[in-house]
């Protein structure tokens, strides 16, 4: 039986104590009706307490509250006190004369109190996942053979991959005289020249995927092969200028596990604007992923991303995702993790040419979305201890 069918039983054998309870306590005791209620519901949530222990499920972020029992007891008690007032003002309005009557009208009162619990538990965690995110964690930095690999996924680029390697050499050729640069290009089953393109511009790797997997698949591809000590990404098409790596770079050098840039920042800059229909569905994208995140994120998709080595190697070898939806991905494994996590602003001049299709982008970005949330509650991102980077590395 996988997690969400046990999460369900469990719901259900609350729900039917609670309901069972009520009857009893009103019926047969002849208890008044907010005292009879309260003390069924208050009877099912220990009951739901008890069983979930016992149950239990992976250990992963959405179960963070059950850890926490002051947070749960003010769930419990906030969602006691929104049952027992819709139950009594419906009882007070219609006066029912049977159990059957009763039992019709204790339905809305459970749906007010398992929207309002599942109201409470979000706060909670993304009060949590918060928390763990919050500070830095310096430490020693992550083993590798430069300081910073910056990794750029392409497909049919090879009238432009040249001058955007050229590019993102000189912005940085600060850090390529201070510790070492490298630069990957994930050719992503092109059909034109992109890969012999990047090797003439001078790329220190070029790595040509035979099919055309998706953004994610080469952005994976290039971050498990990069052998600096902080590895980012950032788009072929250069819509955030190379030189915002650096801002990303002194963040994880400075302890962050994982600094992203996000153009919903308030400090960001946008320099050409993205269409008005990708713009939408960028916003819809983002309110979206709160199916998925805890943690409320401004965005989610900006294609500028850096993090320590070891943080990259332990994210990238357990993604699954092939498309747009690894971003989101990303993300959640660092919540899964406990990782600390830095969004800054960023100054964005759009392209004119893209690569995506936002309708049938959009469609199998949700498809995604839904298919994280899924592997998430059947446990395959879990991680054996030892793969985290260091001991301080997890909370």
């Amino acid at each position: 039986m996988d997690l969400l069918r046990r999460f369900a039983l469990v719901g259900l054998i609350a729900t039917a104590v609670d309901v069972m309870a009520l009857l009893v306590l009103r019926e047969q005791v002849g208890l008044p009706i907010w005292i009879a209620d309260s003390l069924a519901v208050a009877l099912a949530t220990a009951v739901s307490w008890v069983l979930h222990g016992l149950v239990s499920f992976p250990d992963d972020p959405a179960r963070r509250w059950y850890n926490r029992p002051a947070q749960y007891v003010r769930a419990s008690a906030g969602s006691l006190l929104a049952d027992v007032f819709v139950l009594s003002l419906l009882y007070e309005l219609l006066h029912p004369e049977w159990w059957g009557a009763l039992l019709v009208i204790k339905l809305p009162a459970l749906l007010v109190a398992f929207l309002f619990r599942l109201a409470m538990y979000r706060e909670a965690m993304f009060v949590t996942v918060r928390q763990d995110q919050q500070a830095p964690n310096p430490r020693s930095a992550a083993q590798g053979e430069v300081r910073l690999s910056v990794v750029v996924p392409a497909y049919g680029e090879a009238d432009r991959i040249a001058d955007s390697v050229q590019r993102i050499r000189s912005a940085l050729s600060s850090i390529q005289s201070d510790g070492g640069l490298q630069i990957v290009v994930v050719d992503d089953g092109s059909s034109d020249a992109t890969a012999a393109e990047a090797e003439r511009a001078g790329a220190d790797l070029v790595l040509k995927q035979e099919v055309n997997a998706g953004k994610g698949s080469a952005v994976r591809a290039g971050m498990l092969a990069a052998t600096g000590r902080v590895v980012a990404f950032t788009d072929a098409d250069l819509s955030y200028a190379p030189d915002q790596l650096l801002l990303l770079l002194d963040g994880v050098e400075q302890g962050w596990d994982v600094v992203v840039g996000s153009r919903q920042h308030v400090e960001t800059q946008t320099v050409v604007r993205a269409g008005r229909l990708r713009e939408v569905g960028g916003r819809i994208i983002n309110v979206l992923t709160g199916l998925v995140l805890l943690g409320r994120y401004r965005d989610t998709q900006c294609g500028l991303k850096a993090m320590r080595a070891d943080v990259g190697r332990l994210i990238f070898s357990h993604t699954k995702i092939d498309g747009f939806a690894f971003d989101v991905e990303v993300f959640a494994l660092v919540e899964r993790y406990r990782l600390t996590l830095h969004e800054v602003p960023v100054e964005v001049q759009n392209s004119e040419r893209s690569t995506v299709n936002v309708a049938r982008d959009a469609f199998r970005l949700i498809r995604d979305l839904f298919r994280i949330r899924r592997w998430g509650r059947l446990g395959q991102y879990e991680v054996d201890p030892a793969e985290f980077p260091q001991a301080g590395s997890q909370a």
